[in-house]
């Protein structure tokens, strides 16, 4: 979680199960926020940085982000930057400001990514 000086929050990342099912339990669904105003200060970036080792430390082996409405907005370009590689678009599945949106879906492989099975 990323905070002002007064304590104020202004952005946050956190990850959580990709789906319920046990085939899926290395495979971690992240999201990312940052307040309007303080977009492109390197916060998200920050975040999604720390996120990333941390799920890599834990043992997960996937990163997957769901990006709702737009494949070359703020969020996109930053997972791209962190090295997410598209991976598929699902159309008119999210509801966003009363209107359906297309989720652009994006992964990143983690630590040995599918280059060797886990630990049990």
């Amino acid at each position: 979680m990323a905070e002002t000086e007064d304590g104020v929050v202004i952005g946050y990342a956190y990850a959580g199960p990709f789906h319920a099912r046990s085939a899926y339990r290395h495979t971690v669904e992240n999201s990312v926020y940052v307040a309007a105003g303080h977009v492109r200060g390197g916060i998200g970036r920050a975040l999604m940085q720390r996120l990333i080792a941390e799920c890599t430390a834990r043992g997960c082996r996937q990163m997957i982000a769901l990006i709702a409405d737009r494949d070359d907005g703020p969020s996109a370009r930053l997972h791209t930057a962190l090295g997410f590689r598209p991976a598929g678009k699902l159309a008119s599945v999210g509801l966003k400001f009363g209107r359906w949106v297309d989720v652009l879906q994006m992964q990143l492989a983690l630590g040995d990514g599918d280059r060797s099975l886990p630990r049990a």
